[in-house]
């Protein structure tokens, strides 16, 4: 897969049903989230990670966070409630056109498109939060590392970083399917089996993973939180960051 494919599908799903592409919960398929507490969901994770900031040591600037993979928007706008201007970038403009018609920001959040394997549009040193949530699970491992080293890039000297990824599946019958079988065979029994409008890769993300793509950069990770709050059939975890 590449950030081309990415795109379609991501595109696909945004177009169809978007919400549920965003943060899958089986009963809200179909346009059945409601939108309230789709963005309440977002607000209580996004005011959890801020209040675990300080108690880590950690205490950013409130000036600029960036949300990579934004979707549409549901951590953007909360993100808005902690600082002055969200950058908020996704794959599929499909998403970003959701997004627009429900923020309520006040044109506090920028909607960026960015179909390009790094974030070259953001200058270093210049983001004081990044925060990424249920996104680089679903890129091939290659880039999500490289965008994990981008975010330790644009993080601002004082800055902080909250990335969450999936670690490894759960022995449901699901996770036993992502573990072992090759993606065509799950990107083929997502879209005929499950009748997804697009697949969605799954890929683990270890420690060693997240170190290694930090390692040569000023950014160490501070902390790494089981979260398995999301559920379904992959084990998480959030990681913080800071220079």
């Amino acid at each position: 897969m590449n950030i081309a494919e990415l795109a379609r599908d991501w595109t696909r799903l945004g177009e169809q049903d978007p919400l549920w592409a965003v943060y899958v919960a089986p009963e809200t398929r179909g346009g059945r989230w409601d939108v309230e507490e789709f963005l309440a969901v977002g607000r209580r994770e996004v005011d959890a990670a801020f209040a675990q900031l300080p108690r880590l040591g950690l205490h950013p600037g409130r000036r600029l966070a960036l949300d990579f993979g934004c979707g549409v928007g549901r951590l953007s706008a909360a993100l808005a409630g902690h600082v002055d201007r969200v950058l908020a970038v996704d794959v599929a403009e499909s998403m970003l056109q959701v997004a627009r018609r429900m923020d309520r920001t006040g044109g506090r959040v920028r909607y960026v498109l960015n179909r390009s394997e790094d974030l070259s549009f953001v200058p270093s040193a210049s983001v004081d939060v990044v925060y990424s949530s249920l996104v680089l699970q679903h890129l091939p491992p290659v880039l999500a590392r490289g965008y994990l080293r981008e975010f330790a890039r644009v993080l601002a000297p004082d800055g902080a970083a909250v990335v969450q990824v999936a670690s490894r599946p759960t022995l449901s019958v699901k996770g036993l399917v992502f573990r072992w079988a090759p993606w065509p065979l799950v990107r083929w029994g997502q879209r005929r089996l499950l009748g997804y409008p697009a697949p969605m890769r799954m890929s683990a993300t270890r420690r060693s993973d997240v170190e290694g793509a930090l390692a040569g950069t000023p950014v160490r990770v501070v902390a790494a939180q089981p979260d398995d709050s999301y559920g379904g059939h992959w084990h998480y975890v959030r990681y913080f960051l800071g220079r």
